[in-house]
This record gives structure tokens, C-alpha cells and sequence, in this order.
């Protein structure tokens, strides 16, 4: 990787927030950062730290060209201190504003950031990833004034949520959805920080700042809907009489055909190796689902987007992330909220009510 770094790649790094997608994509961009690079690590979690600093050592040593160098840091303002570039991603618009606004810990409360990158990959409502981007200006012009800077050297603030769950997290085949222009003259630097989390083909410049969210949103919108959808047709088909494994091989190969049926099939056993034929154990809570849900409704009564499905949908997952046999379980678990047959794992020959 270091040979196709572009002059102006950090040197130093900030990563806040190191959960369930956050701690695999930052341990592929460890992985990929050149050894002379240092990788500062901040969490509410300290336990969360501690796992990853422990993580990541086996790299420093296994590796004598790559693997960036991991210590931890003592809030979001030490992380931007000690870093050029600062990726965050967190569960909600309020973490984020925590983040960059608390007074003396927060991001915009380091005393220097200019010229720094700020990369929000958390999925949030677009009003407070835009109100972060202006107070990111705000701070940088009121510390030019104070400071009597000579020469314009303004942060960056992009949104970059991503898609493709736990599994596309730890593969490195994230779907990035960049707030920026294809013409931006960012967007080289800003591939090849996400190049060691993604493929090339799967980072999108997607118009300008907030579009990244915008595509996120609508992107979960429809996931959530084909995944409610394909939850009612495997439960109906199987009442029918089908097998699922065989309904699941049909629609496959038809006009329902999607990636939530091909990869991560709600019903259990018929993706053996997904987290649906694992007690919906990790993957995407459904609760983050309701709550990415929620935010497209509310981007689509703010811009006069009818969504016909939007209340069945919400109110579903509402009450799936409610229900203790699903709360805190993969959204797929919708599945069982429904009543889904649910066959014994390994045996999808013998549907037995759930």
C-alpha cells in the first residue's frame, strides 16, 4: 500500500469509536498503514481499547513493513491533538455532537485544527452531521483570529457512512458513500484512506457534504424494507409447504432476488454461516435498524418524499426491537417477530413453529 499513498497522506491517525463496525475497519486500516504510522484509539469503552491495543500488537509484530503503531487516548480533543486525520463512528447524532462539541474534551476544543481531516462515519440524521461541518468551520476561523494564522489552512469535514455490516467490516468490503464531488480534489486522499476498509469500485463521492448521509439513509431504507419483505415471503412460502432452503435457491434466481435472501437469509439454517443460523447473535442490531429507519422517514417528511411503506415498516421494527427475544439480536431477527417458522439449525427439512 505505501507505494500508492498519495505526498499528503497522514502521517498520523485518530480513530473514535471502536464497536462492533468500528473496531474491524480500524483494525484493517492498521493493518494497511505503513509501520512509521501511529494510530491513536479513543472509546467510552475502555475495556473496548484494551482489546484493540491487544489486538493490534500481534500485527507489529508479525509485520515489519506494515502495522501502524497503537496507543490509546484520553478523550476526543487528545485524539485530534495528536493526529492529522480523525475517523469517527459512533451509533447516534448526539454521540457525534458529544464528540466535536463537549466543552474542553471535545474534538473542536483542541487548540490547533488546522489542516486536520475529520471523517464522520456514523449513520445520523443529516441536520447534525451539517451542524458539525459548520462548527468545525466556526472553530478553525475563530482560532485563525486568535492565533493571527497568515496563511488559510481550514480542516476538512466529510460524512462517510458505510454499509455492509460486521461481516463487510472484517473483510474489508465495505460500501463507502463519500459527502463529496467526484471532481473533489480530496477524493484521491480520501480513497486511499478507505482503500484498506473497501474496495476502490465500492467508495462513492456522491455529490457534496451530507450526500453521503443521504445515500446512507436511503440505502437503509431500502435494505430494511427487502428484509421485512423477504422475512413475510420465506415465512409464507414455508407455511405453504416449502422447504426453505429450496424457496431460498428460487427466489435466488428470480424476481425477488436480493441480497438479504442470497446472503444472510432470515430464517435459521439456511445461510449456515450467517448470523441468522447463529441465534441472531451480532451482526446489525435490529435497533440500530429502527433507528436508521426513522431517520430516513423523518429526511422524507422533511423533503416531501412520500414513502407508501414507511409506518408498516417502522412500527415492525419498533416493535421487534422492543421484544426481548429480538432486542439486541441481527435485524434479520424481524423474522421471528413475525412468527416465522424457525427450523432447527442444520436441519431445514424439519419447520417447527417459533
Amino acid at each position: 500500500m505505501e507505494s500508492e499513498l498519495p505526498p499528503n497522506f497522514p502521517k498520523s491517525f485518530g480513530w473514535i469509536g471502536v464497536g462492533a463496525m468500528g473496531f474491524p475497519m480500524a483494525i484493517n486500516l492498521q493493518k494497511k498503514l505503513p509501520r512509521e504510522t501511529k494510530l491513536l484509539v479513543y472509546d467510552v469503552d475502555n475495556c473496548a481499547m484494551d482489546r484493540f491495543v491487544q489486538a493490534t500488537s500481534h500485527q507489529r509484530v508479525q509485520d515489519t513493513q506494515f502495522g501502524a503503531a497503537v496507543s490509546k487516548a484520553s478523550s476526543p480533543r487528545d485524539v485530534v491533538e495528536n493526529s492529522d486525520c480523525v475517523i469517527t463512528i459512533v451509533p447516534e447524532g448526539s454521540h457525534v455532537r458529544a464528540v466535536y462539541r463537549t466543552p474542553e474534551t471535545g474534538i473542536l476544543f483542541a487548540p490547533d485544527i488546522a489542516g486536520k481531516i475529520f471523517i464522520d462515519c456514523s449513520t445520523i440524521d443529516i441536520a447534525t452531521s451539517q451542524l458539525v461541518a459548520e462548527s468545525v468551520k466556526e472553530a478553525y476561523e475563530e482560532q485563525r483570529r486568535r492565533m493571527n494564522m497568515p496563511v488559510d489552512n481550514p480542516p476538512l469535514f466529510v460524512d462517510a457512512p458505510v454499509s455492509g455490516g460486521t461481516a463487510g467490516a472484517s473483510a474489508g468490503t465495505l460500501t463507502i458513500m463519500l459527502g463529496c464531488s467526484p471532481s473533489s480534489p480530496y477524493l484521491p486522499l480520501l480513497t486511499s484512506i478507505f482503500l484498506p476498509m473497501a474496495p476502490r469500485n465500492k467508495i462513492y463521492p456522491m455529490g457534496g457534504p451530507s450526500l453521503g448521509l443521504a445515500a446512507k439513509l436511503s440505502n437503509n431504507y431500502l435494505s430494511s424494507m427487502i428484509n421485512l419483505a423477504t422475512s413475510e415471503a420465506m415465512n409464507l412460502g414455508m407455511r405453504l409447504g416449502i422447504d426453505p432452503k429450496v424457496l431460498q435457491k428460487c427466489f435466488s434466481t428470480s424476481s425477488g432476488s436480493s441480497w438479504v435472501n442470497n446472503t444472510i437469509n432470515p430464517v435459521p439454517g439456511v445461510c449456515p454461516d450467517a448470523v441468522t443460523s447463529k441465534g441472531y447473535e451480532g451482526g446489525f442490531k435490529v435497533q440500530l435498524m429502527k433507528k436508521d429507519l426513522g431517520l430516513a422517514v423523518e429526511a422524507a417528511r422533511q423533503v416531501g418524499a412520500k414513502l407508501v411503506l414507511a409506518d408498516a415498516g417502522l412500527s415492525a421494527y419498533t416493535a421487534a426491537s422492543e421484544d426481548p427475544r429480538c432486542r439486541d439480536r441481527d435485524a434479520r431477527v424481524v423474522y421471528r417477530w413475525l412468527g416465522g417458522i424457525e427450523p432447527e439449525v442444520g436441519d431445514g427439512n424439519k419447520p417447527t413453529d417459533g
